[in-house]
């Protein structure tokens, strides 16, 4: 199986063709695949849900982009909750199919902007919302999930179901999304190496302890917390929440990222990737059974 993305950095920026925001409001959910959006009392929230381990693919791409592009001109949404409709599972990893979709990778990458490949654009457009954007994780987040957390504002995890890891290296690849800049900036270089090069999924008290998230809670309490931080934010007086993103706002990986591109696209061609993830999907990647133990299964194919 050829998995070669085409041309994944671009040099051009367009608004998409359907917008978020309609008359200040937010698009039923009729409109979204993969998406469930609701708003209230000035947050949105979006709930991924990509059956069966929702996998982040071009379409769930595609619609993350319409929306957060509309939201950032809503003055009336202040937080953004992402959480997931499968409790298993945040964002299983990047679609293991995504490569033998050209057509859809080429118009991503013509909207994306200038100087990030298709898969950084997700996690530099979440970043750089004016929104406080937080994620609830509930399940699992590995890959292109895990570079989807570390990217948002605030993230907390229920610990004892959730996990996070950088899957990349038993694939024969390295994280292309963004996630070695946003996992250094989080928890440092020494810490970083060691997620990225020994592929674990940690657990959410050490995701915590690392930096990694901000907060591990009992899964019982994750909604009520997330909720009230949610709601406490959200309430504000004006003009809080923007001087505290212009204080402290996110980093410029504008170098990191190219040097993340290049080490990316310098492996995912080789006959070491191509094997490893075609033979994952061949033994269950991207089905529930396969991802609950991912690692165990890449494992078993680099033997």
């Amino acid at each position: 199986m050829n998995i070669v993305v085409p041309s994944p950095t671009v040099g051009m920026h367009r608004k998409p063709t359907c917008p978020a925001v309609t008359n200040g409001e937010l698009m039923t959910n009729d409109a979204y695949s993969t998406l469930h959006v609701s708003s209230e009392h000035g947050v949105a929230r979006i709930v991924l849900d990509n059956p069966p381990v929702n996998a982040l693919g071009t379409t769930m791409m595609r619609e993350l982009r319409t929306v957060l592009t509309g939201l950032k001109d809503d003055p009336s949404v202040r937080v953004i909750v992402f959480s997931s409709a499968d409790p298993e599972f945040f964002i299983a990893h990047v679609d293991m199919h995504i490569g033998e979709e050209t057509d859809a990778l080429r118009e991503l990458a013509a909207s994306a902007p200038a100087g990030v490949n298709v898969f950084q654009a997700i996690g530099e457009l979440i970043r750089h919302q004016p929104q406080v954007t937080i994620v609830k994780l509930a399940g699992k987040a590995r890959g292109g999930g895990a570079e989807f957390v570390a990217a948002a504002d605030m993230a907390f995890a229920a610990i004892e179901t959730a996990g996070l890891g950088q899957i990349e290296a038993l694939m024969g690849i390295v994280p292309g999304g963004g996630g070695t800049q946003y996992l250094r900036d989080r928890v440092g270089r020494n810490r970083a190496l060691e997620v990225i090069l020994t592929a674990d999924l940690f657990d959410a008290g050490t995701a915590a302890s690392y930096g990694w998230i901000n907060r591990a809670l009992p899964a019982d309490e994750l909604d009520e917390y997330v909720d009230r931080i949610a709601r406490d934010v959200a309430a504000l007086p004006d003009g809080v929440i923007e001087a505290a993103k212009s204080a402290l706002p996110a980093d410029d990986f504008k170098e990191g990222l190219r040097r993340e591109n290049d080490a990316w696209a310098s492996t995912v061609s080789l006959p070491a990737a191509q094997h490893l993830i075609s033979g994952g999907l061949q033994s269950g990647a991207q089905t529930p059974a396969g991802e609950r133990d991912l690692e165990g299964l890449m494992r078993s194919i680099a033997r």
